[in-house]
């Protein structure tokens, strides 16, 4: 049965709740592996007459796990799934997932045929299967550095500590963990000081330097800085040394590269009261000594940041002047513009992060644009993601 027909059966039981579409879909992904036992007793009682599908799935979703896979991955603070497809591309099967959004859950079950478990605080760490990689991108918070070590007890209350508690019972070979530039900066440097005397002091993992790395340099014109954090389990035998970050692989994109190649609809060029607004806003700020303000990027070059919020877009405004229809397809003040100026759609933003174009859109609009927005740029993760896999698949023990 294909998993899309099953899922519709199971779905029509309008009493299922997520948390048990969790359940069900873990199990149907785990089902050839000795790892179903973390989900099977709970996953036959939801299924009643549908179990005994379970075996005989025809995987009909963009990214499904590989046949035979290489290694084994967890994704924590999963989102819609950037870091599980680079993973998945380098032969590692996903064992658990968690996201807390609602509207990121139904993208990923979209394009993996899988509900990830909601708030991670809740999740019994015993409870999740045993992996070789854990892969989350946390977000930063303040810690305590009332403790003299900053380690694994200074990070209660936070979401790390939810990431380190994990990594303290199933003991992976390796992790990878992804945020933002400024965790570098974050309190003036002790929250990353935290992070890494946990990871090396009281979890007793080989952890390198890390690093910042440039979406830009891995394919895709988007210039956006994230700090990658790897680590090994230190009786794998790597040294900080074994282990390096990938060079630039591809510099050349430019934003013409990921630019739909259809006109696009009147909904996304901007009406002339808006630019108005976004004109006078800007001239304000400049008044204040502020620099912030809407841009209209050159198709010709990379865009800035994408982010989630209005700013996100109004930053990365593009010149496409194929539209010959302004006849406004949403209520909107004034008349759509005929500079041409408009904003990038959903599409060209997942471009812009590196999801390929067979990853579906499964929300409106402006969730899209969160959705995108707090993923991760693939391509990067990816080419950091190989250099770590090629060190524990080398690995024997």
């Amino acid at each position: 049965m294909k998993y899309s027909e099953l899922m519709e059966k199971i779905k029509s039981d309008k009493t299922v709740s997520n948390a048990q579409l969790a359940v069900i879909t873990h199990y149907l992904q785990v089902f050839d592996t000795e790892q179903r036992a973390f989900y099977e007793k709970e996953a036959k009682k939801l299924m009643n007459g549908t179990g005994k599908y379970a075996g005989n799935i025809t995987w009909d979703v963009p990214f499904p796990a590989p046949k035979k896979p290489k290694f084994t991955f967890i994704d924590l603070f999963a989102g819609i799934g950037g870091m599980r497809i680079a993973f998945q591309n380098l032969g590692g099967k996903c064992l658990f997932s968690s996201e807390i959004d609602l509207a990121a859950q139904k993208t990923y079950e979209a394009n993996f045929g899988e509900v990830p478990f909601g708030d991670i605080t809740k999740v019994n760490e015993k409870e999740i299967p045993d992996h070789d990689v854990l892969v989350g991108g946390f977000p930063c918070q303040a810690f305590s550095i009332a403790g003299k070590r900053c380690g694994f007890k200074d990070t209660r209350g936070t979401l790390f500590f939810d990431v380190a508690r994990i990594i303290k019972e199933k003991q992976p070979k390796a992790f990878f963990l992804e945020n933002v530039k400024g965790l570098i900066s974050h309190r003036s440097g002790k929250t990353l000081e935290v992070i890494l005397n946990t990871l090396r002091e009281d979890l007793g993992y080989i952890v390198p330097d890390p690093r910042v790395m440039n979406a830009r340099n891995f394919g895709v014109p988007q210039n956006r800085e994230r700090i990658f954090i790897i680590g090994f389990r230190k009786d794998l035998g790597i040294t900080e040394e074994d282990f390096s970050y990938p060079e630039t692989t591809d510099n050349t994109k430019c934003i013409a590269d990921i630019m739909e190649k259809n006109v696009v609809s009147a909904k996304y060029y901007l009406s002339t009261k808006y630019l108005e607004c976004l004109e006078k806003h800007r001239k304000r700020n400049e008044a204040k000594g502020n620099g912030f303000g809407y841009e209209i990027k050159d198709i010709k070059g990379v865009s800035n940041t994408i982010v989630t919020g209005g700013m996100g877009r109004e930053r990365n405004l593009i010149i496409d002047k194929r539209l010959k229809d302004f006849t406004p397809v949403t209520h909107i003040k004034g008349e759509v513009n005929r500079e041409g100026i408009r904003k990038m759609t959903p599409r060209e933003w997942a471009r812009l992060q590196g999801f390929p174009d067979e990853f579906k859109i499964a929300v409106a609009d402006v969730q899209a644009y969160k959705q995108f927005g707090n993923s991760v740029a693939i391509p990067a993760i990816q080419a950091t993601a190989e250099n770590l896999i090629e060190k524990i698949i080398k690995d024997k023990k």
